[in-house]
């Protein structure tokens, strides 16, 4: 209850952000691969941003 007014930190944003763009990319695998290949590279970008914000 604490922290419910508490900010996001950029790394906790890019984490989350992350994580809902692989599962987008799961979900349309069965559907539709190519939109599902474009959430996977959106999803690669954001690891990268993470990646770089960590070093």
């Amino acid at each position: 209850m604490f922290g419910l007014f508490k900010k996001k930190s950029e790394r906790e944003m890019l984490e989350e952000q992350y994580r809902k763009l692989t599962e987008e990319s799961f979900k349309l695998s069965t559907t539709n691969r190519s939109k599902s290949d474009a959430k996977a590279a959106e999803a690669e970008e954001v690891m990268k941003k993470l990646e770089a914000l960590s070093n």
